[in-house]
């Protein structure tokens, strides 16, 4: 007779590599909870379908990384801020740029859409919250009262309030209307992270860097309850769909909690990490976190997680269980009034400056030109953004849920308690003691951006440069092979290690060479004898500890280093690029005004041999900087610190233009 298999509780459905450089922020689609969107360093957003390996669409035009990201309640349009704090929507279903927004000083730390009307809520580091028309580009309402960045805004329900909740350890309720803040909410010992409001009741939930969830009364402007036990910081909330209760993400852990009176019904151990977003589609939770560039997706089955009732966890008083908790509902306190039709503009009590209200036009519609949405997957996104139906917009609202995988899994039972690394995604890892029947989720990459190796390898990193555990392991003709032996595995490493030990020996010679030369002799014949062992290695070495001294350059080592630089700069180790850029900026802030002096000098009278030399060397240089400045303007427009250290070696060579 056959056995019903039993399921999991939580699993992991998928893991993707979403971006060319790290992940930044991501969000998911409310409405169907199959859309996601990520934004990572390159200044990109990448809009992914759940559980589908390829990219549906990359939105481009921001030119420093994605901080912050929304999507609309409808899922036709989304919102990204930036590092610099500019805010774009695009319209995903027209898949152009809409709106241009600019006016904050600093980056954007949180979005929110208007759950009626086509307005965009945005907090940032610079304290200010901005209420934008997205529909005339225009700032309508500024709000100034935090004293520090604003890390999270949520619109009621019936949009007529506005959340926030900012580092500086308070929340605050804002009327829309009025513009100004009804209530301050203090009591976090430390910065709030997110807030959300109860779908129904005039509730609101806090949850903060200090350990604690708690509850609000917006009637009484009043805590109803906290939830003080936590050992980790929250970082996401979300009110169950009819209210009844209410979901912490943690580190490696979901909670589910009642509020009257607080308790903890249920804990679900899930190996997500620093879950990032929560969403509810089908009796199913979606979360999402994100671990340098990639992003995983982890689904929690609710039909088997404890909601309501006597079972709880943890939280007790007097050394004995809560009661009971009162029914929650209409019946406790207000509900809101939600509007039949979409919501008028709100009155403009406090009016900005015209050049708070709109953004200047030529900056914007150059801006909104520049900016892209790339269609990498057509079919993809004529089937989420065009369906034949119009009426049932896809990802459609009967969406199968995830199917649950067997709960006798032999990796499962690691997998919901052992904490996420993160991971190298470039270096493949052997598979070991893996049955025919398991499958792991599909690793993906993002279309638009193809890359087999890195272009840059980071210094920081946990493997050494250029090797991989799969290079001195034997290849498995069978993939569900049980194990590997001792004996291949030895066999196969001993492999390469001669060569390795002679790789490390010659180096270190090298490196004897050059500090024997240098006890004895100058700097310039020290790195004379670094660049004739023709190891960038080496030379790196050297240069990290020249570049301490600005006093140990002259003019004759500049000719002698130049060369090595421009290697350096066009390098694919990150360490190398470093050491490139610091000694190039030592050059030009030290030489590059002499170098132009002497060569813009009239010529002299009689015979200087000392002047002839100089100005030889000088020449040198001018031309070894000249052929350095087309690599410094070509990788002036990478992102990140890169890109920040390239355009400051660009300004200081316009003089060479």
């Amino acid at each position: 007779m056959a056995t019903a298999v039993v399921t999991k509780t939580a699993w992991k459905l998928q893991e993707i590599v979403a971006h060319s450089s790290n992940v930044s922020s991501l969000v998911l689609g409310k409405h169907s909870g199959r859309l996601l969107a990520t934004g990572g360093d390159d200044c990109r957003v990448n809009v992914w379908s759940v559980n589908k390996p390829n990219c549906v669409m990359s939105l481009t035009g921001h030119t420093t990384p994605i901080e912050s990201l929304q999507i609309s309640a409808n899922e036709k349009l989304i919102v990204a801020g930036s590092q610099s704090g500019s805010i774009r929507v695009w319209d995903l279903e027209a898949a152009k740029i809409l709106r241009t927004l600019l006016g904050h000083k600093a980056n954007i730390c949180s979005l929110d859409f208007h759950p009626y009307g086509s307005f965009v809520a945005s907090g940032s580091l610079d304290t200010d919250i901005k209420l934008w028309d997205v529909r005339r580009k225009g700032c309508i309402f500024k709000y100034k009262s935090h004293t520090q960045a604003v890390r999270c805004l949520r619109f009621s329900p019936d949009g007529k309030w506005l959340a926030s909740a900012a580092d500086d350890h308070t929340v605050k309720l804002w009327d829309l209307t009025a513009g100004k803040v009804m209530f301050e909410f203090t009591g976090h010992s430390g910065p709030v992270n997110v807030v959300e409001f109860h779908p129904s009741e005039y509730l609101l939930a806090s949850g903060s860097s200090d350990r604690t969830i708690r509850f609000w009364d917006l009637e009484k402007f009043h805590v109803v309850s906290c939830i003080e036990e936590e050992a980790t910081p929250v970082r996401c909330v979300l009110f169950n769909p009819d209210g009844c209760c209410l979901y912490g993400g943690f580190q490696d852990s979901l909670r589910v909690y009642g509020w009257e009176p607080e308790r903890c019904f249920d804990v679900v151990l899930v190996n997500w990490g620093k879950v990032a977003d929560l969403c509810i589609c089908n009796n199913q939770l979606i979360g999402v976190s994100f671990a340098q560039s990639t992003v995983s997706s982890f689904v929690v089955d609710l039909s088997r997680v404890t909601r309501s009732g006597s079972v709880s966890h943890g939280l007790l008083r007097n050394n004995e269980p809560l009661a009971q908790p009162t029914p929650t509902g209409s019946s406790l306190r207000r509900s809101y009034d939600r509007p039949s039709t979409r919501c008028s503009k709100p009155q403009r009590v406090k009016r900005s400056s015209e050049s708070e209200r709109r953004s200047p036009s030529s900056e914007e519609d150059r801006d909104e030109k520049e900016s892209k949405a790339e269609i990498q997957n057509p079919e993809d996104y004529k089937e989420i953004f065009q369906p034949k139906n119009v009426i049932s917009r896809t990802p459609p609202h009967t969406n199968e849920p995830f199917p649950a995988p067997p709960e006798d899994e032999p990796v499962t039972a690691k997998e919901a308690v052992k904490p996420i690394q993160p991971v190298e995604v470039q270096t493949p890892v052997p598979k070991q003691e893996l049955p025919e029947s398991f499958q792991r989720p599909p690793i993906a990459s993002s279309t638009p951006m193809p890359r087999a190796e890195p272009s840059v390898i980071p210094a920081a990193r946990n493997e050494p440069i250029g090797l991989k555990a799969s290079d001195f392991l034997p290849a498995l003709k069978n993939q569900s092979q049980a194990e590997l032996v001792d004996e291949e595995i030895m066999s196969q490493i001993r492999k390469g290690h001669k060569t390795v030990c002679m790789v490390l020996t010659s180096r270190h010679k090298n490196l004897d060479t050059v500090r024997a030369v240098w006890s004895t002799s100058d700097i310039k014949n020290s790195v004379d004898s670094a660049v004739a062992t023709n190891d960038l290695s080496v030379v790196v070495d050297l240069l990290n500890i020249v570049n301490q001294t600005a006093s140990l350059w002259k003019l004759d080592l500049c000719t002698v280093v130049l060369p090595q630089i421009e290697k350096l700069l066009q390098s694919k180790y990150e360490s190398y690029v470093q050491t490139g850029c610091t000694s190039l900026k030592l050059i030009l802030q030290r030489f590059l005004p002499l170098i132009t002096d002497i060569l813009a000098a009239p010529p002299s009278v009689g015979v200087d041999i000392s002047r002839e030399e100089r100005l030889h060397k000088c020449r040198l240089c001018y031309k070894q900087l000249k052929n350095i400045s087309n690599i410094v303007k070509n990788r002036s427009g990478l992102s990140g610190r890169h890109g920040s250290a390239f355009r400051e070696l660009h300004l200081l060579m316009t003089v060479l233009e």
